[in-house]
């Protein structure tokens, strides 16, 4: 039982209930941090490391903590963990840890790491909550490598840093520029409605 609930909150994360591509969760990041690839693996796995600990964490102690003081509670626990992350960042990737800059702090205050520690985590056995936690933390890293991928290849002509085209590729400038991201993730979107509508369509 304890196994089945563990993978259904894992699959939940990446398809059923993907927090970018779903729930429309973590929009700042998403939008900001996504001029390339690297820079929103960065960002989605800080945050996926962020959702398991946390997760793990409230759901041990959920029964310890007052019902009036819980959120407060669930920011200390988060802020930890955050803090964690932006320190091992500093450390072994100043790189990205710089280009991330403010946005590593602001993933305490993530509405996707709250929303999973109320209605998860602090409803849920700690193993389950955790891959809760890893699954919503790579389905957004997807939605972010997604996004990220496309703008930097059509927005700068290349993937990872690494020149794709040669000189003579004219990219789309716009597509790293703050509309670019709105208009990519839409037709993103877009897409991703129609070929679940589809899916569900068959069915």
């Amino acid at each position: 039982m304890n196994s089945n609930t563990s993978l259904k909150a894992f699959k939940n994360g990446l398809t059923t209930e993907n927090p970018t591509f779903v729930q429309l969760l973590g929009m700042c990041p998403t939008l900001a941090v996504t001029t390339s690839l690297i820079n929103a693996i960065g960002m989605g796995l800080s945050a996926t490391f962020v959702l398991i600990f946390s997760n793990l964490v409230i759901s041990l102690v959920r029964k310890c903590i007052p019902s009036k003081i819980r959120i407060a509670s669930y920011i200390v626990i988060i802020a930890a963990f955050v803090s964690i992350i932006e320190m091992l960042l500093k450390a072994y990737l100043p790189s990205i840890s710089n280009a991330l800059g403010l946005f590593i702090p602001l993933i305490t205050v993530n509405c996707i790491i709250l929303a999973r520690a109320e209605s998860f985590a602090s409803k849920n056995k700690p193993i389950p909550s955790a891959f809760d936690g890893l699954g919503m933390g790579l389905g957004f890293t997807l939605g972010l490598s997604v996004l990220g991928t496309i703008r930097e290849i059509l927005g700068a002509g290349t993937i990872l840093g690494i020149s794709i085209f040669g000189s003579g590729f004219q990219p789309a400038l716009m597509l790293i520029l703050p509309p670019g991201a709105f208009l990519c993730l839409g037709i993103i979107l877009a897409v991703y409605n129609m070929i679940k509508d589809k899916k569900g369509a068959t069915k």
